[in-house]
């Protein structure tokens, strides 16, 4: 294949050794390149707006911004663009909050790289990819749950709450958070205290260990 068919790549993952392991994998497939990378969530949003690539490769636990929250930002603005997950995370609330975000791929940490590239030029082709190991869950999951409503952190908070959840319980402060959302102290103020009523959670403590059940964080004082 020629280069002018070349597939573009953004690769999220807040390990630097993943991310240039992959880099070098992927760039000797002959229709393959990473245009960039990124470490946490919010850059890979920014990049992604940037760059406009064919594929975004997400990690689902980076810090500021976790990549189920990043897929969301990204497929609401660009829906052309597909988002692969690749993670260490088998859970089923992963896996369907990914897809629900709007991924089409989803893979674990532990595949062959040709899992990888054949997962890449599916979703390319408009079709999904769901590693065969998880595939089972998610299919036995929408069949017994798809009637039900679903009381995870996703359907109970708004996108604004999830991403100022996730940043109070990584530790940052009302003031910390409005300058990295570019919000007033104040506006912040009121999104913790919905967030606290809805949750009906009243400390910092006990939102952060519901952040990480809840796999908004996996950040751990």
């Amino acid at each position: 294949m020629g280069s002018y068919m070349s597939i573009k790549i953004l690769l999220a993952d807040d390990h630097k050794i993943v991310r240039e392991g992959l880099r070098s994998l992927l760039e000797k497939q002959p229709d393959m390149e990473v245009v960039a990378e990124a470490k946490d969530g919010r850059t890979i949003v920014e990049l992604a707006m940037e760059r406009l690539p064919n594929v975004v490769i997400m990690d689902i636990a980076m810090p500021g911004l976790n990549g189920i929250e990043a897929t969301h930002k990204i497929i609401a603005r660009t829906p052309g663009i597909k988002v692969v997950a690749l993670t260490m995370h088998s859970d089923r609330r992963f896996i369907v909050e990914m897809l629900k975000a709007g991924a089409t791929g989803y893979l674990l940490k532990d595949c062959a790289f040709e899992e990888l590239t054949y997962a890449i030029r599916a979703v390319v082709a408009n079709r999904t990819y769901i590693s065969p190991q998880l595939a089972d869950t998610v299919i036995k999951d929408y069949v017994r749950f798809f009637p039900n409503i679903d009381f995870s952190v996703f359907s109970l908070l708004t996108s604004r709450e999830r991403e100022v959840l996730q940043l109070l319980s990584e530790g940052k402060s009302t003031k910390q958070i409005a300058s990295s959302l570019q919000l007033s102290v104040k506006t912040i103020e009121t999104y913790r205290q919905q967030i606290m009523d809805k949750l009906d959670i009243h400390s910092i403590a006990e939102l952060t260990k519901y952040a990480i059940r809840e796999g908004l964080t996996t950040f751990e004082n």
